[in-house]
């Protein structure tokens, strides 16, 4: 009850901008429309919860139980390829990367849901294992960060349009509730035993190295694509997330997706449980009804996402650029992606985890709260951006370029330390939600741009996607700033603090001086007073 109170709470934003849209400011043609969005909601709420509730019984402990017996393999190269496979299999099971596959598909069928869930998978668990061998080799973080977005923005290049803000976008997703405590919980086995440091702080960056890895993967997947195309990758399709025929149908549809999702973990930590882990038996059938709430809940979650959650948001994106409205209605787009952005960001699990953890790491310098308002005014302006891109069609690099040069030119002056966070925190801040609602509402906005401006338009592949990737970049910025200022800090104390140690010492030193002179006085005193009296002894006797 807890979990569901925590994600309906959490979804309250998205609730108050969907009924002052939908209820006051443009209302929906007919009754079913409003029952479809109350059955999507419904769903994406009670699925969230059930979908974190058994991930804090199996997923979370496989993924830390299979991280620490890692270890035990001993030799570099089984840790580095038992990192891939796991970073794999949990990347697929990510609800958020999910949404995203069926939104893609849904608009260019050549792309296969399945074949994008498991290309960035693979990218992830690449860079997952190469994070790990960092760790162990203590490679400079900062040093690959700059190489790798580097060779990133020299591959676009070569990129199809259609996929560069499609790959950003996908590299928000695939780390998520299910990744994160999988990669982490490897980091941290690794980190502690065998890099040259032995302590935690190697594991701060590993999901920013991660988020690499699908970024370039789905370029791959993109040049292959439209060279098996002979060289044009087909027209964009209608993006439509309101026309299956029932509820009924999309759950048996999502029946098969979401066990392909899940079987794969559930396969591969039995053979660790009888070999390595060796659990007590009550404690294996919880890990596997866990799993069991797990399916259950995705499948719920994703459902009521395909009947009515998306669908909302497409009519919301939608419905701002109705030609019958005056032109600077459009506009009011900015406003509601900057609330919704900072709403969602206020209210995602995994920046409050950000937040406790940056607190405790500057010992209270740095409060909690003021990483998660830095944070989601960041975020609330990135959304504002992507609003931006697509009812003004330019570029989607024309943003990204600037900011990753920001955050890239930002490392020369933070700590490594402040680094890693930075890019881990960029690749945590793109949950569900985001892909479950702000995705569809940037789709259907770009939808009707490109219904408006004609055939000259952007397509809605090309112009609807990015939003993800500003909320993953804005982070990288907004906490290596909080680095800088808590360095900053740090030297200033420690300079208040030297001085006033050479105060307290030449304070001691001019009182042990004064002390001296003192009692030489007295000596000298001393001394006159001893002679007198020896003169008065002497006279006294003749």
């Amino acid at each position: 009850m807890n979990t569901l109170k925590e994600v309906f709470l959490s979804s309250l934003p998205l609730a108050a901008v969907i009924i002052i849209v939908c209820g006051f400011v443009a209302p929906m043609k007919s009754t079913f429309d409003y029952v479809k969005l109350m059955i999507g909601y419904a769903g994406v709420v009670v699925g969230q919860s059930l979908f974190l509730d058994g991930l804090n019984i199996s997923i979370l402990p496989i993924g830390k139980l299979v991280g620490s017996s890692l270890i035990k393999l001993k030799k570099a190269v089984f840790i580095i390829f038992f990192a891939f496979v796991f970073g794999l299999l949990a990347t697929v099971a990510e609800p958020a990367l999910s949404v995203l596959a069926r939104q893609t598909h849904m608009i260019m069928e050549s792309v296969s849901e399945a074949v994008f869930v498991w290309i960035m998978g693979a990218g992830i668990g690449v860079m997952v294992g190469f994070a790990l061998f960092r760790i162990i080799k203590d490679l400079n973080i900062k040093i690959l960060f700059a190489i790798l977005y580097i060779a990133v923005f020299l591959a676009v290049l070569f990129v199809p349009e259609q996929f560069i803000a499609l790959a950003f976008d996908g590299s928000g997703a695939t780390t998520g509730d299910v990744s994160v405590p999988f990669i982490l919980a490897l980091g941290m086995g690794v980190s502690v035993t065998m890099s040259k440091h032995k302590t935690n702080e190697d594991t701060f960056g590993i999901i920013g190295l991660a988020s690499v890895g699908p970024i370039l993967a789905l370029f791959i997947y993109g040049i292959i694509l439209k060279a098996a195309h002979g060289g044009a990758l087909p027209p964009a399709g209608i993006y439509d997330p309101g026309r299956a025929e029932s509820l009924g149908a999309i759950v048996v549809s999502n029946l098969g997706g979401v066990a392909l999702a899940l079987l794969p973990i559930v396969v591969v930590f039995v053979p660790f449980q009888f070999l390595l882990l060796k659990l007590p038996r009550k404690e294996f059938i919880m890990i596997l009804l866990g799993a069991a709430a797990v399916y259950v809940g995705l499948l719920v979650f994703l459902s009521g996402i395909d009947f009515g959650f998306a669908f909302a948001g497409k009519y919301i994106g939608e419905v701002f650029l109705d030609p019958l409205r005056p032109p600077w209605f459009k506009w009011l787009l900015l406003l509601v992606g900057f609330v919704l952005g900072a709403a969602i960001t206020l209210s995602e699990p995994a920046v409050t985890v950000l937040g406790e953890q940056l607190e405790e790491i500057t010992n209270g310098h740095i409060k909690k709260m003021t990483i998660r308002m830095a944070l989601a005014i960041g975020i609330g302006f990135a959304a504002l951006i992507a609003m931006v891109k697509i009812l003004t069609q330019i570029n989607i690099l024309w943003f990204l370029v600037p900011l990753y040069a920001a955050a890239l030119i930002l490392m020369k002056f933070t700590s490594r330390l402040f680094v890693g966070l930075a890019f881990d925190s960029g690749g945590v801040t793109g949950g569900a939600l985001t892909s479950a609602f702000l995705t569809p509402l940037t789709l259907g906005a770009a939808q009707a741009v490109a219904g408006a401006a004609g055939p000259g338009a952007q397509s809605v592949l090309t112009n609807g996607f990015g939003i993800i990737a500003f909320i993953s970049v804005t982070p990288l910025i907004a906490v290596q700033i909080l680095g800088i200022i808590y360095d900053a800090r740090l030297r200033k104390m420690r300079q208040l603090m030297a001085e006033a140690e050479l105060a307290e010492i030449a304070e001691l030193a001019s009182l042990a001086a004064h002390t001296g002179e003192t009692g030489a006085t007295d000596n000298d005193g001393a001394e006159t007073g001893d002679q007198s009296l020896s003169v008065e002894a002497k006279d006294s006797v003749e």
